[in-house]
């Protein structure tokens, strides 16, 4: 409803006379003194008249520009008299009140309206204590205190202050702040409910003035106690403001901080602030995101990238730093320092058999052993596996670093207690003194691991001094290796065959193909020499696969009751191809998989992989024979007979060796033959080299022998005319007994 104008003036319902003109007349000389003093009453009542309706006309288009002037603010405005009766009001008010303005007259008092408007429902606080809420409203109306807030229907929140004028009236403001307490409520949803903590912080002092749920579950304060808080108590140490710097409300930040827990827990935090305006009050937004995790994962990578994750030992990097570190501090003159290369003995053989979390338990132990015997000055790392090098400055002669191994030694032969069990372990050890076996890091640890390896090959269990010759005989296992490489990639080296004879009838029932390494300069090359190499580079793999080829090329041609035997090595079946191979290789010679026989070691069976047992599985049974090589040298050898059905065992020839003279191996033979016939098995002897070893071997039942007594290993030429006089042996044979 438009606000009511004041009234106009009436208008006159008769024709105006003469007498009402207000055109002032000249009055006659003729006429009394009576009627010329009428004439002038009725000119001052026209001036009067006139002035008047000039004031009216002029309070009217007051009024219009003060009707226009407020109908275009975009708040609500309303004039109300001291008893509340309304004066005047504009378009918003009416459009904020739309339920109510038909009750909106000049002179109706507001709280009838309000009244009304309780009845009506527009008022959803006021249900279920309508007149108290009547009653605390109007006080308001007469005794305003400040702005308020008042909900109407529809979900709508209106913003009032209301002021008294100086004759008592009211003036009244009304602000739609609906959308605001929209986003309000959204940004409390999104606050409260969020699950990363937040915290909104006074800017002036950084006292808490609101917090989510997350951030006092995280700090594990509750809400309640967090007023009482400021950001800077929650800090771990004095410090600036997280958002101290920043220059404007727009910007945002992110700083890490280290807060504190209630419990006394130290966290990392990535802050990120926001400043914003809570409760007229300059104030910031802190999302809190926790990156004590993400800075521990940052410090174990950092840790491990010069660490061994396993033992926390340094690694061989910071090793070389430390040593280099150190030969740059040692004083000039007498003073020496010794790099030590520790290596454990058969460890591999206890990871084996125990597990590789109890050999890991094992490495730690050592470890923890090495550190304790050290002063803090010196330096204990982990190279590799089994691995360990010590570093001890300040001596005065090299006699000092022997001392100190003897100490390294008994501390580690000393027992384990691992899952319940004692377990004991050797080490070996290679000594590089600075400076006259070295000048850098590299040098050193280069050196000191070649007088281990010298200390392996001659006696475990003890130490050696690096000497120069060393270095001459490291190189030439070097040059070794390179040329070895070359022999493989050219195919020279060729397989040479040991007969394998069946000691009941002494037939040959089949060939070992032992590999041969013809040098143009060396002439034949031990297997002792390169086999070692190839299987430490990788090699062997290549190796072996020509070493099949070849030998199931040449058995294509011998008898076809002649099995040939090929050693596997076990980085072979690691490579995890061995069933394709193999099954490539008889395809290409015709050779039936019958007469191929598979050579392994207990090593890969002691790995227990389950790659590895079903590739052996498949082989035997495409219908090769698999045999166990080397029987009795390992741990437990008689469980391993349990993972795999194997065709054939080969006693190792270290219990053949002097048998006819030695009862402990003769038990040792009977006990493995009278097993291998339990399970249906073939047993061979191998290393047979004198009568009586062979007649031993026959007086127990074994199955067959391998030799020097019957052979040296042949190349294919010789192999072919030895079975071609075994042949015409037998064709003598049968015409003797058929005559």
């Amino acid at each position: 409803m438009r606000p009511v104008r004041p009234n106009k003036p009436k208008k006159l319902n008769r024709a105006p006379r003469a007498r009402d003109s207000i055109c002032p007349v000249r009055p006659s000389p003729r006429l009394g003194r009576h009627h010329a003093g009428k004439l002038v009453v009725a000119d001052d009542v026209a001036r009067t008249r006139a002035e008047a309706e000039a004031a009216v006309a002029e309070a009217k288009k007051a009024h219009d520009r003060l009707i226009e002037a407020i109908d275009i603010l975009p708040e609500g405005i309303v004039f109300l008299d001291s008893d509340g009766r309304y004066i005047l009001w504009n378009k918003k008010y009416a459009e904020i009140y739309n339920r109510s303005s038909d009750l909106f007259k000049p002179g109706a008092r507001l709280g009838d309206t309000i009244r009304v408007g309780v009845a009506r429902g527009d008022y959803p606080e006021a249900a279920g204590r309508e007149e108290e809420w009547i009653a605390e409203r109007l006080e308001r109306l007469f005794q305003p205190k400040g702005r308020h807030e008042q909900r109407l229907s529809g979900g709508r929140t209106i913003l009032i202050e209301e002021r008294l004028t100086g004759d008592g009236g009211i003036v009244g403001l009304r602000v739609d702040i609906t959308e605001l307490k929209q986003r309000e409520e959204s940004f409390r949803l999104l606050f409260d409910g969020n699950p990363v903590p937040m915290i909104v912080c006074a800017r002036d002092d950084g006292r808490v003035l609101g917090v989510n749920e997350a951030a006092a579950k995280h700090y594990g304060y509750s809400r309640a106690a967090f007023e009482q808080l400021g950001i800077r108590n929650l800090q771990a140490y004095e410090s600036e403001a997280p958002w101290a710097g920043e220059q404007s409300s727009e910007e945002q930040a992110a700083r890490t901080w280290k807060h504190v827990r209630a419990d006394g827990t130290l966290i990392d935090l990535a802050i990120y602030s926001r400043h914003l305006v809570h409760n007229d009050q300059p104030a910031v937004l802190l999302a809190l995101m926790d990156i004590t995790e993400r800075k521990r994962a940052e410090a174990r990578l950092a840790f491990l990238a010069h660490h061994d994750a396993l033992t926390g030992l340094p690694s061989r990097n910071l090793l070389r730093q430390q040593i280099d570190d150190k030969l740059a501090q040692m004083r000039r003159g007498s003073e020496k320092m010794a790099v030590l290369v520790l290596g454990l003995d058969n460890f591999k053989s206890i990871n084996d058999t125990l597990g590789h979390a109890a050999g890991d338990r094992l490495l730690r132990g050592v470890g923890k052993r090495l550190r304790s015997i050290l002063r803090q000055e010196d330096i204990v790392a982990r190279l590799n596996s089994d691995e360990f090098a010590i570093v001890q400055g300040g001596l005065a002669r090299p006699d000092d670093a022997a001392q100190l191994c003897r100490r390294l030694l008994q501390a580690i032969a000393d027992p384990y207690l691992i899952d319940g069990s004692s377990v004991t372990i050797g080490a070996t050890i290679g000594i590089a003194m600075a400076p006259n076996d070295g000048d850098d890091a590299e040098k050193l640890l280069k050196n000191a691991d070649m007088a281990l390896s010298r200390a392996k090959n001659e006696t475990r269990g003890t130490f050696s001094y690096f000497e120069n010759g060393m270095d001459a005989r490291a190189q030439s296992r070097r040059r070794l290796e390179i040329e070895l490489r070359d022999a493989i990639q050219r195919d020279v080296l060729r397989p040479h065959y040991q007969p394998l004879i069946d000691l009941s009838t002494g037939r040959i029932t089949g060939f070992e193909a032992l590999v041969r390494w013809p040098h143009p300069e060396r002439g034949m090359i031990p297997p002792s020499e390169f086999i070692p190499i190839a299987e430490e580079t990788g090699l062997i793999s290549a190796l072996g696969r020509s070493m099949l080829r070849q030998a199931c090329s040449d058995a294509a041609n011998w008898p076809d009751e002649v099995r040939v035997a090929v050693n596997m090595s076990p980085l072979q079946f690691r490579v995890g191809n061995v069933l394709s191979q193999v099954m490539d290789v008889l395809k290409q010679s015709g050779l039936p998989p019958s007469r191929l026989e598979l050579e392994i070691t207990e090593t890969l069976v002691l790995e227990k992989s389950g790659q590895v047992l079903a590739t052996l599985h498949a082989l035997r049974a495409l219908g090769v024979r698999i045999s166990m090589d080397d029987f009795g040298t390992g741990y437990s050898s008689l469980s391993y007979l349990r993972s795999f059905p194997f065709d054939k065992i080969k006693i190792d020839q270290s219990f053949i060796r002097g048998l006819a003279a030695n009862r402990e191996a003769q038990a040792i033979v009977r006990s493995i033959v009278s097993l291998g016939k339990g399970l249906g098995v073939t047993i061979t002897a191998e290393g047979v080299e004198t009568e009586a070893e062979l007649r031993c071997l026959r007086a127990e039942g074994c199955h067959e022998g391998q030799g020097y007594l019957f052979s040296r290993p042949r190349p294919n030429v010789e192999i072919v005319a030895l079975l071609n006089a075994q042949c015409g042996a037998d064709a003598l044979d049968r015409e003797a007994r058929v005559a």
